[in-house]
């Protein structure tokens, strides 16, 4: 992927400035009013925020893929099993969005642009004047879609629930907040792969 320095340093800045509130959430320890999923949902929103710093940061090295990709397939999983028990009993809390976020950030590590070292540990993620695209760009641009628009769904949701002043459940802004700068970011993410 190609992104433009200028657009990686405040992408960076913006994905770690979001890891606060998730590890903010994490500690306060007052999950029983929010239901079981709350704290696996924090725990992913934490995961894919470092995930999206990881990526798109400008410094550093190339990312180790292989644990990358063993943690979004666990999660992947994880909530994809919590959203079909939600389907087909009626328990647990759903996990739909972070099974379906989990396997988009799966997506572009298998499937972003490789050359013969790709066998190696590291894949480096933003290389400059990197011309190669992601394989399968059909799957990038519905992905680009869905998470654009849950994006901007979520960034108007909580808006909304701001506007209202109804006192939401502890932490529902901030999780809205990450909700929509994962999916604003991950759609242009995968606009940047085509």
């Amino acid at each position: 992927m190609n992104i433009p320095s200028v657009v990686a340093w405040p992408l960076t800045a913006a994905f770690l400035a979001l890891t606060v509130p998730c590890v903010g959430r994490l500690v306060r320890l007052d999950y029983g009013r929010l239901g079981g999923g709350a704290r696996q949902s924090d725990l992913a929103w934490l995961l894919m925020m470092l995930a999206m710093v990881a990526m798109v940061s400008p410094v550093g090295g190339p990312i180790p893929v292989a644990g990358w990709q063993a943690l979004f397939v666990l999660c992947a999983g994880w909530f994809a099993v919590r959203a079909f028990r939600r389907v087909t009993t009626g328990a647990g809390d759903g996990g739909a969005h972070h099974a379906v976020a989990s396997a988009g950030m799966l997506y572009m590590l298998v499937a972003m642009p490789h050359d013969e070292s790709a066998h190696d540990l590291f894949v480096p993620m933003s290389a400059a004047g990197d011309p190669a695209t992601f394989g399968w760009p059909a799957v990038a641009v519905v992905a680009a879609a869905y998470f654009a628009v849950d994006g901007g769904r979520a960034a108007l949701s909580g808006l909304r629930a701001a506007g209202h002043g109804e006192g939401p459940p502890r932490g529902s802004g901030s999780r809205a907040l990450c909700r929509a700068a994962m999916g604003l970011g991950m759609g242009y993410m995968f606009l940047t792969g085509l």
